[in-house]
């Protein structure tokens, strides 16, 4: 996979990783849901691990073990920023960006 590939497509899993991950949080929950719902909250933070599980799968095929976990850590960091910027003003906008970025993500690391 070329790097031009991997570090969006990393950028996007870790966004939507991390968005998960918040947005399973109680205090960000009611931010986007008007009701709590214990198995959405449940559902998102698998979702969130799994998402930032899927990745280090890019920047592992980019540039192998070594190098590709370092990557994944910047990628990781930038996705969290991008998130913790956008979070308190705009939660529903963090979190359609975090399911536009997964659906558009997932087809392409089938490639």
């Amino acid at each position: 996979m070329l790097p031009v590939v991997a570090i969006p497509l990393a950028l996007a899993l870790s966004y939507a990783g991390m968005a998960g991950l918040c947005l399973g949080m109680d205090r960000h929950h009611v931010q986007v849901w008007p009701r709590k719902s214990r198995a959405r909250q449940r559902l998102l933070r698998l979702a969130g691990w799994l998402l930032l599980a899927a990745a280090l799968w890019p920047c592992l095929r980019a540039w192998g073990g070594a190098v590709g976990t370092v990557v994944w850590c910047g990628v990781l960091t930038a996705g969290a920023l991008a998130l913790v910027l956008l979070l308190p003003y705009r939660p529903r906008l963090a979190a359609w960006l975090a399911a536009f970025s997964t659906l558009g993500a997932l087809p392409l690391l089938a490639l």
